[in-house]
């Protein structure tokens, strides 16, 4: 293995460390929202910008297929799996350093998620914003949602660079 081999290996490491860190942050938080915070309480932070309110989603943002947890399962882990081998295709490539990095944090915080809807059968949901239009105070988020999008955002950027 040359040396160019071995820092293209180390750089896939970074992004893959990212992956971990997401998916593990997202863990802890939701383990400890879990126990901390009784359901559909909002406990006001900020000001009362933020709630702090634990909510168990079955379904996708703003409960959508909740009645049919299953299939949203099944969906969810089909998106992860095109996930997975963009990710794996855009590792291969040079460069593209955003586009990684967005598929990084795509990936950490969509088996964070998708960890819950196997072994919880939900997805533990605990930030809810109480400013903007009411559409948006109506979600309640999690971590690794920030980061999905985030990470969706990044990737589509850093594809057009």
């Amino acid at each position: 293995m040359g040396a160019g081999e071995r820092k293209k290996g180390a750089c896939g490491m970074v992004y893959l460390a990212i992956t971990a860190a997401i998916f593990t942050l997202d863990f802890f938080l939701k383990k400890y929202i879990d126990k901390k915070y009784a359901r559909k309480v909002k406990n006001p932070r900020l000001g009362g910008m933020i709630c702090i309110e634990k909510f168990y989603n079955k379904g996708a943002t703003l409960n959508l297929l909740a009645k049919h947890p299953k299939a949203m399962t099944a969906i969810h882990s089909v998106i992860m799996a095109f996930v997975a081998v963009v990710y794996y295709f855009a590792m291969r490539m040079t460069g593209k350093k955003l586009t990684k990095t967005g598929l990084a944090m795509l990936a950490g915080g969509g088996l964070s998620n998708l960890y819950d809807r196997y072994t919880k059968h939900h997805v533990v949901d605990y930030v809810r914003f109480q400013t903007g239009p009411k559409w948006f105070r109506r979600i309640i988020f999690n971590v690794s949602d920030f980061f999905i999008f985030i990470g969706a955002v990044l990737a589509v950027i850093g594809s057009e660079v």
